[in-house]
């Protein structure tokens, strides 16, 4: 809410103050538009006014936008700072004359929502300093070297004329230089991103000197220091009535920012190589390299330990082109000592960020790697395990050429990495675990059932036999024949399924797809059915007569209709319905067969589908069965491309729906 103190807008002193300020403001060290560039420059805003209020109104002494006099008169009438962080959000602060009394305001606009600081208001406030009139050329200079962020001002010939304590530090120009030693200094130590030298005529400042606006990043490299990063804005200093004065550049360092930033990169790069590799040896090559070229280093190492053995051998290994130092980190890790071999021992991060440090490496062995790596460039070295929770199963260990300045960030980007190269192997390796018991239960099955087959198919041959000889049997030789006979039918009926889910798991035993139609393959399945049902005393319902055309295996999908058929007269009580139905909706058939049996529980509706496994209820009411049925009617609806599920059926029972997409040839 925009509060206005006429009282104060009327006070005759501050009208005077304002009428000195007005005759002033031309002879300012600074001119009114440059002072509010510089402004809208340091705080990032889109837009920055200065402005005088007098009795007639308010002027706009420097800036550029629509005037906002509202905000102009509110801060005049404050006295003190006045903000809005809504869109369109502004920040303003009072400018005093020379008594003191508030003659205006400097303010910076911004059409976004934005949250102004404390800090920008402080950095406001000292800039209205040289709106004042008797500002002088020492205050200037006191302010613009004390501005947390590294200002450049050239006059119109280009040389330079302000260069303040941040630049100067960052560039490394002693206190009490010269600032037009600064292009001295400046050249061959600006590069871009590529890292390519940036020639002083093409510097921020020279091309702004030229009439160029600037917004570029940049590297610092100065010799014994760490590399820097920063965010370099110039533009010309335009004069009110249009005359070129020269051109002034700020320059925040970003290092920590961009480095965030190159780590998410990493990071994506690093995911990106692991989701496309078979294994963590096929994924290392593509994992380094993300390391290496985000984050800047010459080379990167993944150890990976032996997983019977437990002995680290090397995954991968990245060395920047060039480098020669794949000839240097030919050496192997040995457990408890040296860097990669402590990290292997104790599976917690180690950070040596100086090699030479004789205290951080003490034995000889590592003294005479520590020396190789020296000769070679190598100064700073960061492993961290890659574990899967307590286990160690191997070391990722990178190298710098110079003292890394985010230790805790590289920690933790490096700490993050192993642990999805961990969970990477982990997973690969309980992968190729569940495929060989797979393998291994598959071929039990297989060799179990193929030694069996042949003496059962004797033994119900010999039983069957028998039987036909009744002549020369007694009634109890009888009833023992009949015995091993249907036994060895049913264990002959076990060891089928088996040999069949075997075999179509495995792949060895193929669907044989024709155009079918399935309406009729339930009719059959039905008509079948029907009998034992009315023995049973269980009534199959089932309304569709029209045909429903698809790609299957007929003989396999009536093996899961008989099933399911089977299983629902099964499991009904006398007088109990069993409802078929035969749907198409959106490409796609739905059978479903519901029963008002006893039901499954709802705990184990999804076990059911397992070898072997009968449900509970099923069990302790002795109810014969192998557990094999659903098992077989899964793996032939996967096959086709669909799913099959159980669930309830109020009161009580189960219905079962199985999905099959509808395919027709061409």
């Amino acid at each position: 809410m925009v509060i206005v103190d006429e009282a104060v807008l009327a006070d005759p002193d501050r009208l005077g103050a304002v009428r000195t300020a007005k005759h002033a403001l031309p002879a300012l060290p600074l001119a009114p538009g440059a002072l509010a560039d510089l402004a809208a420059r340091l705080l990032e805003a889109p837009e920055a006014q200065l402005t005088l209020v007098d009795r007639e109104g308010v002027l706009l002494a420097g800036g550029r936008g629509p005037l906002d006099a509202d905000l102009a008169r509110w801060a005049v009438s404050a006295g003190a700072p006045v903000q809005r962080e809504e869109a369109p959000s502004f920040l303003a602060v009072p400018v005093l004359g020379d008594t003191g009394l508030p003659v205006g305001a400097l303010a910076v606009l911004d059409p976004g929502p934005r949250r102004w600081t404390a800090g920008n208001a402080r950095i406001l406030t000292e800039l209205t300093a040289l709106a004042r009139p008797g500002a002088g050329a020492s205050y200037l200079s006191a302010l613009i070297d004390n501005l947390p962020v590294g200002v450049i001002a050239c006059d119109t010939d280009g040389d330079i004329a302000v260069v303040n304590r941040s630049v100067r530090e960052l560039i490394g120009l002693p206190p009490d230089a010269a600032p037009r030693l600064y292009p001295t200094r400046a050249t061959g130590a600006l590069f871009d991103l590529d890292g390519q030298a940036v020639p002083w005529r093409e510097s921020p400042i020279q091309r702004a000197a030229r009439g160029e606006r600037v917004d570029t990043d940049l590297l610092v490299r100065v010799q014994g220091r760490r590399e820097r990063i920063i965010t370099a804005t110039a533009q010309p200093i335009i004069s009110d009535d249009g005359h070129h004065l020269g051109a002034v550049a700020v320059a925040r360092e970003v290092t920590a920012l961009r480095r965030a930033e190159r780590f998410r990169d990493c990071h994506r790069a690093v995911e990106e190589a692991l989701r496309g590799a078979e294994s963590a040896a096929a994924a290392a090559p593509g994992v380094l390299a993300a390391l290496g070229a985000t984050l800047g280093w010459p080379a990167a190492e993944l150890w990976l330990a032996d997983e019977d053995t437990g002995e680290l051998s090397i995954g991968g290994r990245w060395c920047a082109p060039g480098s020669g130092l794949d000839d240097v980190l030919t050496f192997a890790p040995v457990k408890g000592i040296g860097i990669t071999g402590r990290v292997w021992a104790t599976g917690k991060p180690l950070w040596v960020p100086d090699i030479a440090d004789s205290a951080t490496l003490r034995s000889p062995f590592e003294r005479e790697r520590a020396a190789a790596c020296l000769r070679a460039g190598l100064r700073t070295v960061l492993a961290v395990p890659v574990r899967d929770a307590d286990t160690v199963l191997g070391v990722l260990t990178c190298y710098a050429s110079a003292p890394e300045p985010h230790e805790d960030l590289l920690a933790l980007l490096l700490d993050g990495v192993g642990a999805r190269i961990g969970v990477y192997v982990a997973l690969r390796r309980a992968e190729a675990l569940a495929r060989q018991l797979a393998r291994a239960k598959d071929d039990f099955i297989a060799l179990v059932s193929h030694e069996m087959r042949t003496p059962l198919t004797s033994i119900v041959a010999s039983a069957s036999m028998l039987g036909d000889e009744q002549s020369g049997l007694d009634e109890e030789s009888r009833a023992m024949v009949e015995t091993v006979h249907r036994n060895a039918t049913s264990l002959r009926s076990v060891v089928e399924t088996l040999l069949d889910l075997a075999g179509l798991d495995s792949g060895h035993v193929a669907l044989h797809t024709e155009p079918v139609d399935l309406a009729e393959i339930v009719a059959a399945a039905l008509a079948a059915a029907r009998p034992h049902a009315v023995s049973n005393g269980v009534r199959l319902l089932c309304e569709r007569e029209e045909p429903l055309p698809m790609q299957g295996d007929p003989r396999r999908l009536r093996q899961v209709v008989d099933d399911l058929l089977a299983n629902a007269v099964k499991y009904s009580p006398r007088g109990g319905d069993v409802e078929v139905e035969l749907v198409e909706r959106a490409a796609v058939a739905e059978l479903i067969v519901a029963d008002h049996g006893i039901g499954t529980p709802a705990e184990e509706r999804d076990r059911v589908f397992d070898r072997f496994y009968r449900a509970s209820n099923v069990r302790h009411q002795g109810i014969a069965g192998k557990g094999l049925g659903l098992s077989l009617a899964r793996t032939i609806v996967q096959l086709h491309g669909g799913t099959i599920r159980l669930s309830g059926h109020p009161p009580h029972g189960t219905t079962v729906l199985i999905r099959l997409p509808i395919v027709h040839n061409a």
